[in-house]
């Protein structure tokens, strides 16, 4: 039975890393930091998988851009997106999925308060992303925060709204098709 639940578990994973994959190269050049989906991906994988296989799965995505796949935004790949300007925003999501993962499971099954998780963990990436992006760019915190955090946040709000009310139904319409 434990092999079973381990087979299950790392196709799950595959399966998502293939749709972040799939779905995150299709991104919006607004700058040096593009709008992307990998968040809302992110945010559905923590709820479908658990921590545990959202943190693989990303990990398997992130690999997979490391090693040259044009998995990441802009259908680009390479040891240089994992250096350049959006660097820090793809490290601070193994923090986001840890995070919102763990606290998931601590608190209640309520919308309101998965949504506040999701934005507090959101922030945490923001914030790897900004000091990355200064670090990088020589820049201040004021035109950082202009480039990497100001022109996303209503969509990233409406991702983590979506992410909250449709991603619990998926979960468990997936759970009720594999019993």
């Amino acid at each position: 039975m434990e092999d079973r639940l381990n087979v299950k578990m790392m196709t799950s994973c595959a399966i998502m890393a293939a749709i972040m994959c799939v779905v995150c190269p299709l991104s919006i050049p607004i700058g040096p930091i593009p709008l992307s989906l990998i968040n809302l991906v992110v945010y559905f994988s923590v709820y479908i998988l658990g921590t545990k296989g959202a943190l693989w799965s990303y990990l398997i995505y992130v690999l997979l851009g490391a090693f040259g796949l044009p998995v990441f935004s802009g259908f680009s790949g390479g040891l240089a997106k994992l250096t350049g300007p959006t660097g820090g925003f793809i490290i601070g999501f193994f923090i986001t999925i840890a995070i919102s993962g763990v606290l998931f499971n601590l608190v209640p099954k309520r919308i309101p308060v998965h949504i506040l998780i999701l934005i507090v963990t959101s922030a945490i990436a923001y914030a790897f992303g900004v000091i990355w992006f200064m670090i990088l760019m020589k820049s201040e915190l004021i035109p950082a925060l202009s480039t990497c955090v100001f022109p996303f946040i209503p969509g990233d709000l409406l991702k983590i709204v979506i992410a909250a009310f449709v991603a619990p139904k998926i979960s468990n319409r997936i759970k009720v098709a594999s019993r």
